[in-house]
């Protein structure tokens, strides 16, 4: 009977295990596997460091600004032939944040060219953003913001502060120069 007991709850045990893991498609896990791959160009960025002197930011655009933690960016360029590869990686990236736990503010483009922005938490609490752009021309850039309840309009505000130049942005220039000498 000890015996039987033990074979059963070892079953059980591998069972839960077996079913409370994810299927390891995750965005954090894409970003870390793609940290050696030099056919993507990353940027982690600390958001402390797009908080300088040089902005001449309200005290709500720093408030905003300081919900926002890190910023990890990852770009596929499409270059030398590689759209297969890149056709690959996009398909791989769009089925990662097309999962239901992502939640979808806003789209626009069309399939060869667009954009879609992401997010997880809350509508009013967000603590993930993402942005995914692509272009079958050019490639892909995946922008994610992480923070603590971040809000939609807030974050709308910070885009017009970065827009209008009080952000310095400079940290992510090398992605934008990538697109424009593409």
């Amino acid at each position: 009977m000890m015996t039987l007991t033990r074979y059963i709850v070892g079953i059980s045990l591998a069972a839960i295990a077996l079913f409370s893991c994810s299927d390891g498609k995750s965005l954090q896990r894409y970003l870390v596997d793609k940290q050696d791959d030099d056919s993507f160009l990353k940027i982690d960025v600390a958001a402390s460091l797009l908080q300088t002197d040089s902005n001449s930011l309200t005290q709500e655009e720093k408030d905003i600004l300081a919900t926002v933690k890190k910023i990890n960016v990852v770009a596929y360029p499409i270059k030398d032939n590689n759209n297969e590869d890149y056709d690959v990686e996009r398909k791989q990236l769009k089925e990662i944040i097309g999962q239901e736990k992502y939640k979808t503010l806003m789209k626009y483009g069309s399939n060869k060219k667009g954009a879609t922005l992401k997010y997880l938490g809350e509508e009013d609490a967000i603590d993930e953003l993402i942005v995914f752009a692509s272009d079958d021309e050019r490639g892909f850039a995946l922008f994610r913001l992480l923070g603590d309840d971040m809000k939609p309009d807030q974050m709308i505000k910070l885009m017009n502060s970065i827009d209008k130049g009080d952000v310095d942005v400079s940290a992510l220039k090398s992605i934008g120069e990538l697109f424009e000498d593409m």
